[in-house]
């Protein structure tokens, strides 16, 4: 039975880089079948809101989501679209792979980190946002649940023993907050010593100096697990150690639905320039063939696309070369 996808091209970049994702996919005999629909500017343009129906009913019918960058208007009214999906869909883990590729200019060699995000509660999540009559004093509310803590936790476990990793980071800042941070610290702590996970090492980590030993040793780390706003600023970091959100995929996912995504901006300023760099959206790719267990074709991927870049040439101009997007997905194409 042929699989259906969603895809949403998204906006500035997103619809070049994705279409060159979905360029590969057929390429390497995945036969999947696609619903386009719109989110962001482009839903807004075409059809006067930033999240229609449409889209939601795509998502949920076909289970299996893949996301160009999208832009949330700047103004009062307006949130993040992509909170917005993580929360209609209850997407509560998100993953964000990062590995060194040689060719890139990053500072660091033999990088194999996956951050395990907490996608929905937290202070990320914007609930209780106020501001007084005077635009002097302004709250948000940030709330840890056991239940939301439990299950990202396992959730990283679950997947070190899936993938063979052999250790799981739990960064907090438990001695500051010590309500919602600690809460969730000592969950991991309850998960960790499950006879289930004894051959996985634990350790636990105060969030500033998870950050700190990143930069000055990042291949200590295996898998990271921490709250959704750690999460986003701790992922991006990890980013830069490959050399930045270019070479950065994502993926939210929830008990019977995901959606992957480059997690990048949309880049308006090179938008129709043919100048893109799809990597992000292409290494999404590859982890949504992993989320069905298509794993030979998401190798054959990986691979060429590794040795796309490490030969340095047809690459984008972030990577060092003068190539445009379409040259680029051209080379990946070549060598698959």
């Amino acid at each position: 039975m042929t699989k259906r996808i969603t895809v949403i091209p998204g906006d500035g970049i997103g619809p070049s880089i994705v279409d060159a994702a979905l360029q590969i996919l057929d390429k390497v005999g995945c036969e999947f079948k696609y619903d386009f629909c719109d989110a962001g500017i482009a839903a807004l343009e075409n059809e006067g809101e930033l999240l229609p129906q449409k889209t939601l009913d795509l998502i949920n019918q076909n289970k299996v989501a893949l996301k160009g960058p999208l832009t949330t208007p700047i103004g009062e009214g307006f949130t993040s679209i992509n909170v917005t999906l993580r929360k209609k869909f209850n997407l509560y883990a998100n993953m964000r792979p990062v590995k060194s590729i040689k060719g890139t200019r990053s500072r660091y060699e033999n990088v194999d980190i996956v951050t395990i995000r907490e996608n929905t509660q937290g202070l990320y999540s914007g609930e209780g946002q106020i501001i007084n009559d005077e635009d002097t004093v302004a709250e948000a509310t940030s709330v840890i649940t056991r239940e939301g803590a439990e299950r990202i936790v396992r959730f990283a476990f679950d997947l070190a023993i899936k993938e063979g990793r052999k250790k799981v980071t739990a960064v907090h800042k438990a001695n500051i907050l010590k309500s919602t941070s600690g809460l969730f610290l000592r969950i991991a702590r309850e998960i960790a010593a499950l006879d289930k996970y004894s051959q996985i090492e634990f350790q636990e980590m105060i969030v500033d100096n998870a950050c700190m030993q990143l930069v000055m040793n990042p291949k200590q780390f295996d898998i990271i697990v921490t709250t959704n706003l750690f999460g986003d600023i701790v992922s991006d970091l990890c980013a830069g150690l490959v050399g930045g959100l270019g070479m950065a995929p994502g993926a939210n996912i929830g008990k019977d639905i995901a959606i992957f995504e480059a997690v990048h901006g949309s880049a308006p300023d090179i938008a129709g320039k043919n100048l893109a760099n799809p990597t992000s959206v292409i290494l999404a790719s590859v982890q949504m063939l992993e989320y069905l267990n298509m794993n030979d074709k998401a190798q054959k991927i990986m691979q060429a696309l590794k040795q796309v870049i490490e030969s340095g040439e047809s690459v984008t101009r972030d990577l060092g070369g003068k190539a445009g997007t379409t040259e680029f997905t051209q080379a990946v194409l070549s060598k698959l």
